[in-house]
């Protein structure tokens, strides 16, 4: 009896086991390197989600994103102004370095290296399937564009929304706005109410596709830079009118796209970081954001102008509802990159970018990942970080004389701000200079101003740096 049963048996054990091979395999092998995700804001200030501050409308994906994740409370951008800042991301350098400074418009005959290297083709190294949806601004000739720089797809403006022919100030100074599909133009002037929705449907639909291999998702919005537009399903949804409206739109884009993570078992293989490239635009009053409590805006070196929410996401590898107060900036994305995908970081230039995955992973007892960050606009250098002082060095700055409303700038003054010391942990509004109490301090962040200086260059005190590389010119 018992004899005759293990045929049986076998055959049953065998009908499972074929069962199994036939069906789908929701878990991946545990050496693949993991997935990146990166959505990057425009013009997007501090106080500007739920978890920085935003109280007039609601920002739940993100907010959610905060508490499964780490939020960093002194993340910066590298300059605050579009161009110089989306460059130091993908390259992980200062932009002074790369020749990449201001906002690059339609008659920019110039644009990002080809001899640089992007965040993109850093894990093409690895085999990874890359895509670009969004505001690329680093160059509008063919030359310059996602694909000659990386990325497998693109799809998106090459420069900001309001360079089109319904700019408030200049109708007639920008030709129409191209809206752009890896190289070709496929449309003019195109429906902005659905530019939010279109990447994003872009972006989920890159990661069904590349679900079964490593992928990198760069999904930069056009907003809430200027024009703000949103689409029909979160016009008139908040009490901030359209600002808020078009906030819990990109909201709602990140909620799409961890759902699609999710939906497709990616959850725990991905890393998913959100921030914006600059402060808000206060010259358009009640179309900008908020930098509150800190100063100034856009256009300026102060921590209005620079700071940025940033929240990084990865659970299982990543402290849910952690905080991280240690100064930090987007250069820093791309060698975090190259550690955790195992890619090689170029040896024959310099990188300025350091590792923080141990800041995300709040690992205790390490040191800040630099001993000083620099503030420039343009070529200027205004401001210097160490630790928690910061340096401004004698400068004009852009000030709002009066704001403007319903999507028509104020107008813009000129403040000017002495050699001043602020204490950011107990100032983080920069109102109080304590250089006067502080003569040390100031000394030894003078010394990280020569570096900077020596290595980068100033316009103000007429230094040109030594190891700047030029961007790339049209052909």
């Amino acid at each position: 009896m018992k004899i005759r049963l293990i045929p049986a048996l076998l055959a049953v054990m065998l009908a499972i086991l074929s069962v199994f091979a036939r069906a789908p395999q929701s878990r991946r092998p545990q050496n693949r390197p993991p997935n990146i995700v990166i959505i990057f804001a425009d013009d997007l200030g501090y106080a500007d989600i739920g978890s920085y501050g935003a109280t007039e409308y609601v920002t739940p994906n993100l907010d959610r994103m905060a508490a499964e994740g780490m939020r960093m409370t002194d993340f910066y951008a590298a300059q605050a102004v579009c161009s110089a800042s989306r460059a130091a991301l993908l390259t992980g350098c200062y932009p002074n370095r790369i020749g990449i400074r201001g906002a690059l418009d339609h008659k920019s005959s110039y644009g990002l290296n080809r001899d640089e290297m992007t965040f993109a083709e850093l894990v093409k190294q690895r085999g990874y399937a890359t895509a670009m949806f969004g505001k690329w601004h680093l160059g509008h000739h063919p030359q310059f564009l996602p694909t000659r720089h990386g990325f497998d797809e693109y799809y998106g403006l090459p420069y900001s929304n309001d360079m089109w022919p319904r700019h408030p100030l200049n109708p007639n100074y920008y030709p129409d706005l191209p809206l752009i599909e890896n190289e070709r133009t496929i449309r003019l002037d195109p429906d902005q109410t659905q530019l939010t929705t279109r990447y994003t449907e872009r972006s989920i639909a890159f990661i069904k596709k590349n679900k079964d291999r490593p992928f990198l998702l760069y999904l930069a919005h056009s907003m809430p830079h200027v024009p703000l537009f949103v689409s029909d399903k979160f016009k008139g949804k908040t009490k901030r009118g359209l600002f808020g409206d078009v906030i819990e739109e990109i909201d709602w884009s990140v909620g799409q796209v961890l759902d699609a993570l999710k939906q497709h078992n990616l959850d725990e293989q991905t890393l998913v970081i959100f921030t914006s490239d600059n402060g808000p635009w206060l010259s358009y009053g009640d179309h900008a954001g908020s930098a509150k409590p800190l100063r100034e805006g856009k256009g300026t070196a102060f921590d209005g102008g620079v700071r940025e929410p940033f929240i990084a996401r990865w659970p299982g590898r990543i402290p849910a509802g952690a905080v991280s107060h240690a100064p930090a900036m987007t250069i820093d994305i791309m060698p975090t990159i190259a550690r955790l995908t195992g890619a090689r970081l170029p040896k024959n230039r310099i990188i300025d970018g350091r590792d923080i995955w141990y800041l995300l992973t709040s690992r205790r007892g390490v040191k800040e990942p630099h001993e000083a960050l620099y503030f420039y606009w343009g070529a200027e250098l205004h401001a210097v970080r160490s630790g928690k002082w910061k340096l401004h060095l004698p400068h004009k700055y852009r000030s709002i004389e009066s704001p403007g409303a319903d999507g028509k700038p104020g107008r813009d003054g000129v403040g000017t701000i002495g050699l001043s010391l602020f204490d950011l942990e107990n100032d983080m509004g920069e109102t109080t200079d304590v250089s006067d109490k502080n003569p040390q301090v100031v000394r030894r962040l003078m010394t990280f101003v020569e570096r900077a200086r020596d290595d980068l260059g100033d316009d103000l005190t007429k230094r040109a740096g030594k190891n700047i590389r030029p961007a790339e010119r049209m052909e």
